[in-house]
C-alpha cells in the first residue's frame, strides 16, 4: 500500500497577501505612532522645564536673592540652567533635555539676553521685569507644541498644549 504524501505549507499566493497586509497595515500605524511618541517627548521636556521654573522661584524664595531661570537652543539640544541673577549665565552648568528632536519653538515669549531666554525671580518668588512662555516643539511632528506660561506677577505657572485654533497668533496658551 502507498502512503499518501500530503503538503504542508503556504503557497506563494497567501505569504504575498499576508506580506501585503501588513504593509499597508504599518503604513496606516506608523504616522500615529510617531506622532504618539513625539508627543511624550515634548510631554516630557515641558515637565522639566516646570520643575526647572519652579527649582528657580523655590530657590529665590529660600535664599532670599534674585534667582534666574535659564534656557536656550546650542548644537541642536535645548538646555536650561538655575543660578543666582548675579551668576553670568555663560558659567553656570547646562541640563539638556533627553530628546535631540525638542526645539524652542518661536512662540517663546520670555525675555532675552543675546541667544538665552530668561525668567528672573526676586526673593520673594515674584516675577521681575517680564511674564511670558517657553514653547517646544517638535523637529519631526512640527503641529506639536508643549509650554509652561508664567501668567502672573506673583509667579502662577501652568502647562498647556498646542490649541486648534489660535489666540494672539499662538497654538500654545
Amino acid at each position: 500500500m502507498y502512503k499518501s504524501l500530503t503538503q504542508k505549507g503556504f503557497t506563494l499566493l497567501e505569504v504575498l497577501s499576508v506580506i501585503v497586509l501588513m504593509g499597508v497595515i504599518a503604513a496606516i500605524a506608523a504616522p500615529s505612532w510617531l506622532t504618539f511618541v513625539e508627543g511624550k517627548r515634548l510631554n516630557s521636556g515641558r515637565d522639566k522645564l516646570y520643575l526647572g521654573l519652579r527649582e528657580a522661584q523655590t530657590k529665590a524664595q529660600r535664599r532670599g536673592l534674585d534667582w534666574q531661570f535659564s534656557l536656550r537652543e546650542r548644537d541642536g539640544s535645548v538646555e536650561w540652567a538655575t543660578h543666582p541673577k548675579s551668576v553670568d549665565s555663560a558659567t553656570v552648568q547646562w541640563t539638556a533635555l533627553d530628546a535631540a528632536s525638542l526645539k524652542i519653538d518661536e512662540e517663546t515669549t520670555l525675555a532675552t539676553s543675546g541667544s538665552t531666554y530668561y525668567v528672573r525671580f526676586d526673593d520673594d518668588g515674584n516675577v521681575q521685569y517680564r511674564l511670558g512662555r517657553v514653547t517646544l516643539s517638535s523637529r519631526r511632528v512640527p503641529q506639536l507644541k508643549r509650554c509652561v506660561v508664567v501668567s502672573t506677577i506673583i509667579g502662577a505657572m501652568r502647562k498647556s498644549k498646542e490649541q486648534a485654533t489660535p489666540r494672539d497668533g499662538k497654538f500654545c496658551y
